[in-house]
C-alpha cells in the first residue's frame, strides 16, 4: 500500500512509519521543509497540498499537530494547538475530494479527550462528546475531515489515549521521576488514566488501516486503571516507593490549565477493537509499563 502521512515527525509518528515500511508499505511523509527522498513538501498553514500526490496514495494517515503538554496554555497556544489540527485536516481532506483518484482510507488522530471528564462512568465509541477546552478540540478537529469522508473515502477517527514509551509521552517524565525515587499519584489518584501499549497502538493503527472501520476508534487498553493504580504499577516494574504524589493545586500552578486537564478523569473502553476482534498484546498496564521500559521502540 502506498500511504501518505502527516505528522511523521512527532513522537508517534516517528515510530509508526518504520512499523508500516517493515510491514511492507511505502511511506511518503509529508513535510514543511525542503522534501528528502521519500518526502513531499505541503504547507497546511496555507492549505497547500500537490493533489496528485494525494491522488497516487491508496491511504493517509494524519498524525499533525502541535504537542498538548509542549507548554502553557496561553490564548496563543491554545489557538496554536487548534489552528495545527484543523488546517492539517482541513487541507488533507480537501485534497483527497478533490483528487480525481481519492485514497481508499483517512486515518486521522484524534483522542480521548473528546468525552471530556467522565469521572468514574465508562464511555466508549458510543458516548457523546464531553465538556471542556480538549473536549472542543477534538471536536472541530474530528468536523475537518468531513470533506474527504462526503467525498466517499473511509475516514476512521483515532481516539488514542495514552501510548506509554519510556522514550516519548507522558512516561517518558514519569519513568525517570521514579527512577529517581521521586514518582507518585497525580493529585488524589482517582482519576481513571486511558493508557495503551506502544505496540498495541502501532497494530491497532495498522488493524484500522487495514479493515474496513470507519468512525471514531478508541485506541486504548482494555482495562483502563486510576491514576494510583498506574502509578504503583510502574513503582512495581521499576523497584521504587511511589512515595511523593504531586498535590492538584501544585500541578495547576506548575502549568496552568493543562494541570487540570491532566486530571481529569477518563474510564474509556475500546469498544470497536473488541467488537472488531483486535487482540491485545498488553492487557493489563502492568504488562504495558513492563514492555515500555525494558525495551526503546524508536
Amino acid at each position: 500500500m502506498q500511504i501518505l502521512i502527516a505528522g511523521a515527525s512527532g513522537f508517534l509518528g516517528q515510530r509508526l512509519v518504520p512499523h508500516l515500511r517493515e510491514a511492507g508499505h511505502q511511506v511518503i511523509r509529508l513535510v514543511r521543509r525542503p522534501p528528502r527522498p521519500g518526502e513531499v513538501r505541503w504547507d497546511p498553514t496555507a492549505g497547500v497540498l500537490d493533489g496528485t500526490v494525494v491522488a497516487a496514495a491508496d491511504a493517509v494517515i494524519n498524525l499533525a499537530g502541535a504537542g498538548v503538554g509542549g507548554k502553557r496554555w496561553t490564548g496563543e497556544y491554545k489557538k496554536e494547538l487548534v489552528d495545527s489540527r484543523v488546517d492539517s485536516t482541513l487541507t488533507i481532506a480537501r485534497a483527497i475530494a478533490a483528487a480525481p483518484t481519492r485514497p481508499k482510507v483517512l486515518l486521522n488522530a484524534s483522542a480521548v479527550g473528546y468525552y471530556g471528564d467522565t469521572g468514574d462512568r465508562t464511555v466508549d465509541e458510543s458516548s457523546p462528546a464531553g465538556e471542556g477546552f480538549l473536549a472542543d478540540l477534538c471536536k472541530v478537529w474530528e468536523a475537518a475531515t468531513h470533506p474527504a469522508e462526503d467525498a466517499g473515502t473511509r475516514v476512521a477517527l483515532l481516539r488514542t489515549g495514552i501510548p506509554l514509551d519510556r522514550d516519548g509521552g507522558m512516561l517518558k517524565p514519569l519513568y525517570l521521576q521514579f527512577k529517581l525515587f521521586a514518582g507518585g499519584r497525580m493529585g488524589s489518584g482517582r482519576q481513571y488514566l486511558p493508557w495503551i501499549s506502544l505496540p498495541d497502538w502501532l497494530a491497532a493503527v495498522t488493524f484500522a488501516l487495514e479493515r474496513e472501520l470507519s468512525g471514531p476508534v478508541n485506541l486504548t487498553g482494555p482495562e483502563p486503571v486510576t491514576n494510583a493504580e498506574f502509578s504503583a504499577a510502574l513503582a512495581s516494574v521499576l523497584h521504587r516507593p511511589s512515595l511523593l504524589p504531586v498535590p492538584g493545586f501544585a500541578l495547576r500552578a506548575a502549568v496552568g490549565e493543562f494541570g487540570g486537564e491532566a486530571l481529569a478523569s477518563q474510564r474509556v473502553l475500546p469498544a470497536v477493537l473488541v467488537r472488531e476482534g483486535f487482540s491485545f498484546a498488553h492487557r493489563t498496564v502492568g504488562e504495558a509499563l513492563a514492555q515500555a521500559v525494558s525495551s526503546s521502540t524508536r
